[in-house]
């Protein structure tokens, strides 16, 4: 029986017939006991219980009906033992964390728990008592971590999608080690009530796919704080980058030659610039600065947190990697972690004008990709090495998105990431779809390890994060493409939706005396001739329409205008007493056409 691999498929076979015990079942029978991806599977007498819960729900109002995940295992699921990789700290959860109650509910079904970096402290995957996660690709070279097991069943279609952690780059380093989708949310919009701390003020959790259409719409399902969190929620960003975007990209990237690393960046620098965006060198020191105070700052003491009892009382139960990275907390005291935070508030002060001049940041996911060997030689220096591009983003409250890119000259993949500011997520989805749709298109693309080509399904977005709320507004003169005031549209990050006409219940005056030279819009009266105008449409983020009424001029307003299809938008208006004077422009049916028979 071929086993699905990605939602549409899962979906596409129910829709064909199959039965959840037929295909679950099977797919159950397909994990290996000895896989060291996983800690602990669903059993039989479980999966009875699963699809008894399947049947108490309706298909059609749970989006992931009768489909698998699997959780790393520091995520509590109620019934199945979280062990965090440390057997002295297992113990029996007696409720779902909030992502995993959200999947459920929305009939998505838990097969298993999957292997990490012991209580989420590496980037390799080789520090957990239960077996290092081989890379899939190569089993020579690690998976990456800490959400080792999670990435690792995804890329070889065992489950369409799992979930993972991401404090220091968990949800990136795998992904992109995987031929996989990586998508790591702005910290504190994801409800982490059920999730083992690691760094609690920076944790966040993370989705594993074969897609980023999947993977989108899993976080979709997830999204939202925990009812009453301390901590501070996100600002939302608009849901889109610009049609060009400006993207920054390291001045020095620092990449291994000899795994054919500096070509295949090479490569996704042009594939970027085919996309439309226009790359900007940025210097990355002040961020490699930020990048520190994750292992060599004060930030160490909230691991130690975490697990200080266990850690005091039975130090030998943990790795001993992960033991003497989490002790070095006892070299900082409380001065120092205050300390700590205001360098880390210098610091994003002095990075924050970066979004002023950039809509994104793209990075090589990691800049190299070590053996196993090489990290059991050098377990620390190894793992430092891997964290180049990612530590410094949760530190600074950012979203970021690692996508697979190409492979190298030594057969294995190589990922981007693409990073945006906080609340971010949603543009950062929607500019990588056309990076995946761009991917997939290319002879020989594939899924995960070449589980099957793509299909156009695959370069689907059928959902994504909650993004800033938008306000529709119509324009009809000096702010339409191309003429003087669009940059005030620009500016405030607005996206034109589409073009179209008034209802043919309208005037257009030409306004004197005005600079740049603008129009006056009217509606006429009930019984009265008018004319349909040309207007542009534009998506504007609410937040900005504040500053945005601010710069319009008397005679001038925004009001209510009905478009030719009987919908209502907000519009530029004009006052009656100043069209007394002005010429009326109408018969020319908009700005544009009345500027172009003047010239």
């Amino acid at each position: 029986m071929n086993i699905p691999v990605t939602l549409a498929d899962w979906r596409g076979a129910y829709a064909a017939g199959a039965q959840p015990a037929i295909l679950l079942g099977a797919l159950l029978a397909r994990l290996a006991p000895d896989d060291p991806a996983w800690i602990s599977r669903l059993d039989a007498t479980s999966l009875a219980a699963e699809l008894a819960r399947l049947d108490s729900l309706d298909p059609a109002q749970a989006p992931l009906w009768g489909i698998p995940f699997a959780v790393k295992d520091n995520i509590d699921a109620a019934g199945w033992t979280t062990t965090a990789a440390c057997p002295a700290f297992a113990h029996t959860a007696d409720a779902d964390a909030t992502v995993v109650a959200r999947l459920c509910a929305a009939g998505a079904v838990l097969v298993g728990k999957t292997n990490l970096d012991q209580f989420a402290t590496g980037l390799v995957g080789t520090r957990s008592p239960y077996g290092e996660v081989p890379n899939t690709f190569d089993p020579a070279y690690v998976s990456g971590g800490s959400s080792s097991g999670s990435a690792s069943i995804v890329a070889r279609g065992l489950v369409p999608f799992a979930l993972g952690t991401d404090t220091a780059g968990s949800g990136r380093v795998p992904a992109g080690y995987n031929h996989i989708v990586g998508l790591k949310p702005t910290p504190h919009r994801i409800g982490m009530q059920g999730v083992v701390p690691a760094c609690r003020t920076l944790d966040v959790v993370s989705v594993f796919a074969l897609t980023l259409g999947d993977a989108a719409e899993v976080a979709a399902v997830i999204d939202g704080p925990d009812a009453g969190s301390p901590l501070p929620h996100p600002v939302l960003q608009p849901a889109w980058l610009p049609e060009r975007p400006r993207i920054g990209i390291p001045d020095a990237t620092g990449l291994d030659a000899a795994l054919g690393y500096p070509a295949a960046w090479k490569s996704a620098l042009a594939r970027a610039q085919a996309l439309g965006a226009e790359l900007v060198p940025v210097d990355f020191e002040p961020l490699f600065a930020v990048a520190n105070l994750l292992y060599d700052g004060p930030w160490i003491a909230e691991r130690y947190a975490a697990i200080r009892e266990l850690i005091e009382r039975q130090p030998a139960a943990l790795d001993p990697v992960v033991r003497e990275l989490i002790l070095q907390a006892r070299r900082f005291d409380a001065a120092q972690v205050f300390e700590g935070h205001y360098q880390l508030e210098t610091l994003a002060r002095a990075v924050a004008p970066l979004w002023e001049g950039l809509d994104a940041l793209l990075v090589p996911t990691a800049p190299t990709h070590p053996t196993r060997a090489e990290v059991a030689a050098e377990p620390i220096a190894r793992n430092s090495a891997l964290g180049r591009y990612t530590n410094f983003v949760n530190l600074l409250g950012w979203s970021a998105l690692a996508l697979p890119s190409s492979f190298t000259t030594a057969g294995l993949p190589f990922g981007i990431t693409l990073i945006g500011p906080g609340g971010a997520d949603a543009a950062l989805t929607q500019w990588g779809q056309h990076w995946e749709a761009a991917r997939l298109a290319e002879p020989g693309a594939f899924l995960g390890a070449r589980l099957r080509p793509a299909r156009n399904e695959d370069y689907a977005l059928r959902r994504s994060l909650n993004a800033a709320p938008t306000l529709k507004l119509a324009v009809v003169g000096a702010h339409l493409q191309g003429l003087p005031l669009h940059h005030q549209l620009t500016e405030r990050g607005c996206r034109l939706r589409y073009r179209t006409r008034t209802a043919p219940a309208y005037r257009l005056h030409a306004l004197p005396g005005t600079t740049p030279p603008k129009p006056g819009l009217a509606r006429v009266a009930p019984g009265e001739a008018g004319h349909a105008i040309e207007v542009e449409v534009y998506e504007m983020p609410l937040y900005r329409v504040g500053s945005f009424l601010a710069l319009i001029p008397p005679p001038l307003g925004l009001g209510s205008v009905e478009l030719f299809d009987g919908s209502w938008v907000k519009g530029f208006i004009c006052e009656g007493a100043a069209l007394a004077d002005a010429p009326d422009i109408s018969a020319h049916g908009g700005w544009r056409a009345y500027l172009a028979n003047l010239g």
